[in-house]
C-alpha cells in the first residue's frame, strides 16, 4: 500500500514525490541564497555526498579514530565552500546532528532548513522526514 498525502492544491502525492519536492525546494533555496547556476537536484546530491563523508568522520572521531580527521574535514569544507562560493560553512563534530552547517548569523534571515540552534543545514537528508 502506498501512502499518499494531499497538497495545498488538492493534488495527491506519495511520500517519495514529497521527498523529491523538498529536495528540489532546498536546492532552489540554496541557489537563490548563493546565486548559483546549477541544477537544484544535482547540487543537493553533491552536498549530501559531502555531508555523508563528513558525518562518518564525526562518528569515527567519537569512536576514537582521530588520524587525518582535521585534514579530511578541511578538504570537505573546502569543497563545500567552493560549491557554494561562501566562507560561512563549518564542520560540526557532534555525530548526533548534521556535520556541515552554515553559521547561525548568516542563516538567521535566510529561507533554509535549520537545526534547533538556528544553524543552516547544508544537506539535510529528506528521507528522515517521510
Amino acid at each position: 500500500m502506498v501512502m499518499t498525502t494531499k497538497t495545498n492544491k488538492g493534488e495527491t502525492m506519495n511520500k517519495k514525490q514529497i521527498m523529491y519536492n523538498k529536495i528540489q525546494k532546498h536546492g532552489d533555496n540554496l541557489k537563490a541564497i548563493f546565486n548559483l547556476n546549477i541544477d537544484s537536484v544535482k547540487l543537493c546530491k553533491q552536498l549530501l555526498r559531502l555531508e555523508n563523508k563528513a558525518h562518518r568522520l564525526a562518528e569515527n572521531y567519537c569512536n576514537g579514530i582521530t588520524e587525518n580527521i582535521e585534514s579530511e574535514t578541511d578538504k570537505i569544507i573546502d569543497k563545500v565552500k567552493k560549491i557554494l562560493n561562501t566562507n560561512e560553512v563549518f564542520f560540526n563534530g557532534d555525530p548526533r546532528g548534521y556535520a556541515l552547517k552554515l553559521c547561525d548569523q548568516f542563516s538567521k534571515d535566510k529561507i533554509i532548513h535549520k537545526d534547533w540552534g538556528g544553524y543552516g543545514i547544508i544537506a539535510p537528508d529528506f528521507r528522515e522526514f517521510i
